[in-house]
This record gives C-alpha cells, sequence and structure tokens, in this order.
C-alpha cells in the first residue's frame, strides 16, 4: 500500500499542472464541506439552544447564518497557500477576495443585527414616542462606509489609511452626494428631539396631499397613511421646513371640537307673544330659563313707569334667544358632549345665506364615526325643533320651490297680460 501511494506521488510529481488542479479541486471541496457543516449541524444546534430568540420574525435577518458565510471564506484564504504550482498572483487575488468577501459578510450582519434592535425597540410600549430607527440608519450607512472602504483596500491590497488620506479632498463631493442624507439626519434630530410627530400620529399636510396616520419614520422619508389608504412617503426634512398639522393634541385631551352653524331665516325672529310663551314652558329644559328670564325683564320693565307701557319702550324675549338658551341646555344635558370642555352656542355676523348660529363645543370621544353620529344627532334634533319656536331654516330656493310657487300662483289665478296701447294684438293688423 505504501509502494503504491508512493508510486502515485512520484507520478503525481511528475505532473504538476494535474497536482495543481487536484489540490483545487480538494480545497473548494473541504470549502463546501465547512460550509455545509456550519450550516447544517452548527447553525440548526445553534438555534435549538437559542429557543428563546425562535422568533419568525427573528430568524429572517439570519445574522448567524450570515456570519457562517466566513468559515468557507476562511478555508480558502488559509488553504491556498498550501495548493502547489499555484501562481502568486492567483493566490494572492484569492486571498484579497476572501478578505473582501468577510468584511461584506460582517458589515450585512451588523446591518441585520441593527435591523433585530430596531425590531426589538418597537415592541416597547413607548417605542413610537423615540423611534430610533432614523438613528440606525445612520449608523448603518457608517458601517457600510467603513466596510466600503475596507473592501477596497483589501481587494487592491493597500493600507485603509491610503484611501482614507484622499476622503479630505473628495470632503466637497461627498457632502454634495450626501446633501439629503445630512439634512434627513438633521431633521430627524429635531423631529425626535422636539416631539414633532410620532408613529400613529393623524398628519395633515394639505400641500403634499397627505392627510391619514404616520406609520413609519425613518432617516429620509415618514411614511402616511392617507384615509383612502394610499400611502404618502413624505421627506423627512419637509416636516422641518414646511408647516403641517398634528391632531395628536386632539387625540390625548379626549374631546374633539363640534364647530357648525344653523343658518336661520332672518324675517323668522320675532317677539314672543303670551301664547307662544306659554307653549314653551313645556319645555323642561326652558322652564328656568323662561321663569328667571320673565321675572328680569318684568323687573326691568317696572322701572319705566309711564313709558314702559309701550311695547317699543319694554324688554322683550324673542324665539331666536330663546331658541339660544334652548340649544345651550339641550347640549349640556347631551350624554355624547364633554362637559368640561369649551361649551358656546353664539351668534355670528348676518351674511347673505342667514344669520349663523354656531355650536361650538367637543365630543367625548375621539372616534371617528362616533364624533359624526354624535353631531348628526345634535344637528337633526336642533333642525326638527326649529319650527317649534316658529324660527326657519335659510336656504337658497331650488327647482322645487320655484315649481310649487308656480302652481301656488296658478290656484289662485294670475292676472292676464295687458297689452300697452296703440300696439296691436299679435296676428291681428
Amino acid at each position: 500500500m505504501k509502494e503504491e501511494l508512493t508510486v502515485a506521488l512520484d507520478w503525481l510529481g511528475d505532473h504538476p499542472e494535474l497536482q495543481t488542479l487536484l489540490a483545487c479541486t480538494a480545497l473548494i471541496f473541504a470549502a463546501w464541506l465547512s460550509n455545509w457543516v456550519v450550516k447544517r449541524i452548527l447553525v440548526r444546534g445553534l438555534y435549538r439552544l437559542l429557543r428563546h430568540l425562535r422568533d419568525a420574525q427573528l430568524q429572517d435577518f439570519g445574522v448567524i447564518k450570515r456570519l457562517s458565510n466566513i468559515v468557507p471564506a476562511l478555508v480558502l484564504s488559509i488553504g491556498v497557500n498550501a495548493v502547489p504550482g499555484l501562481p502568486e498572483a492567483a493566490v494572492t487575488v484569492v486571498r484579497n477576495v476572501c478578505g473582501g468577501f468577510i468584511v461584506l459578510t460582517i458589515a450585512l450582519a451588523l446591518g441585520a443585527v441593527l435591523d433585530i434592535v430596531n425590531l426589538l425597540y418597537q415592541r416597547r410600549s413607548d417605542a413610537r414616542l423615540h423611534p430610533i430607527k432614523g438613528y440606525l440608519q445612520v449608523v448603518k450607512i457608517v458601517i457600510y462606509a467603513i466596510a466600503t472602504i475596507l473592501i477596497i483596500a483589501t481587494l487592491i491590497d493597500r493600507s485603509p489609511l491610503i484611501l482614507l488620506s484622499g476622503l479630505g479632498a473628495m470632503a466637497a463631493v461627498l457632502m454634495l452626494i450626501f446633501q439629503d442624507t445630512l439634512l434627513s439626519l438633521v431633521a430627524s434630530v429635531q423631529i425626535t428631539s422636539n416631539d414633532l410627530i410620532r408613529v400613529g400620529d393623524w398628519v395633515e399636510m394639505p400641500q403634499l396631499n397627505a392627510d391619514g396616520d404616520v406609520i413609519d419614520i425613518a432617516l429620509h422619508t415618514v411614511k402616511v397613511q392617507n384615509w383612502d389608504k394610499t400611502i404618502t412617503s413624505i421627506p423627512t426634512k419637509r416636516f422641518i421646513s414646511d408647516s403641517f398639522k398634528n391632531w395628536r393634541g386632539m387625540q390625548e385631551s379626549g374631546g374633539r371640537r363640534i364647530k357648525r352653524s344653523v343658518f336661520l331665516d332672518q324675517q323668522s325672529v320675532h317677539f314672543l307673544d303670551a301664547e307662544e310663551r306659554k307653549r314653551l314652558y313645556r319645555f323642561s329644559l326652558l322652564e328656568d330659563y323662561l321663569v328667571s328670564k320673565r321675572k328680569e325683564i318684568d323687573e326691568w320693565n317696572a322701572k319705566l313707569a309711564e313709558r314702559g307701557q309701550e311695547p317699543v319702550n319694554t324688554r322683550r324675549v324673542t324665539n331666536l334667544g330663546t331658541f339660544r338658551a334652548y340649544v345651550e341646555r339641550y347640549l349640556r344635558a347631551h350624554p355624547g358632549v364633554h362637559q368640561h370642555m369649551t361649551l358656546l352656542v353664539r351668534q355670528l355676523s348676518p351674511t347673505a345665506d342667514g344669520l349663523p348660529l354656531e355650536i361650538y363645543c367637543f365630543t367625548n370621544t375621539v372616534a371617528w364615526a362616533q364624533y359624526e353620529a354624535i353631531q348628526s344627532d345634535i344637528f337633526d334634533h336642533l333642525l326638527a325643533i326649529l319650527p317649534e319656536f316658529g324660527l326657519r331654516v335659510f336656504q337658497h330656493p331650488s327647482g322645487g320651490d320655484m315649481r310649487d310657487w308656480g302652481q301656488s300662483l296658478g290656484q289662485r289665478g294670475a292676472p292676464a297680460l295687458q297689452q300697452p296701447e296703440g300696439h296691436p294684438a299679435e296676428g291681428k293688423s
């Protein structure tokens, strides 16, 4: 057996090309075998040991699998020196490529580690208050920049310091290239330090057609999911340079504002007579108001003596003032209105569209559907109760109004148009 092995080695010595080919084949096989052993045995075994990290989301990043690629690269880098007959230039190329691959693998693994850090941080209850994704992206850029320099230095077999010494002359070019990144970094710091926006905030930026919830805050962009489920990507720096509305204050206050007006026909405003006042006593919400108001007015009018005999000199109750008092008491008793926030029922300046009676109050919920339901319920009631006070809602005449007006004229008999004198009727000479 020893003699056969000796003969085989002597024969291979006479054929150096074949010897080099077999050595290269053996080296490649050793690298493949080491990769198979590491990934199929060591990596799986490590996952079984770290059962508390057996999380589908964490495994998707594949940090350990990336690091396992270093082993076959090391086998090739070390074993290439033992290959006989291989040119020195080829040995250098293999070692440099393996070194660059190792640096790239480590950089990608570190990037995956930062992704894991961000994922674990987002699971905290206070993560949306201070997101760190932008800062981690800056660290990634630094890591990849250093890795790029090291890879280039390894491939050309030169010291990284030589490349770094040339960066000073390229500073202006680099600042021009990374201008958006630097501006976004400064914007991210200001957004976080000043607590301008958080993930989950409802923001509104009309100039960019953005109106919805913030779903992601990154280094370069902030993603906003609009109410129509579209997603708008806004440059981070725009939240510093442009104005926007953040509805977080409303959501945290626990109440959402109602600010809407009922436009009344001003011709329907009048003083209440005795019969109308008596009829309004039926409203339980107005009983104390009518009593106190009547007492106040009687005391005022009593001071007028003889001049008080003329109605024009006296104070009287109006249907509009009574309705305004009713609306305020109705809101005070409404279960959907926040009673510890501003509540006003006021008249605005008259317009060509009528007299605006504005309702200014807050609901006790910030949920959109419930807010709209409460607001609609209030105005449904007010519009339906208006005739009880002798008031009318103002609205522009529509086609139906003109048709009804024409029919009423026809039923009453409109006078025929008279022909002017000196002009014969049509069809006569």
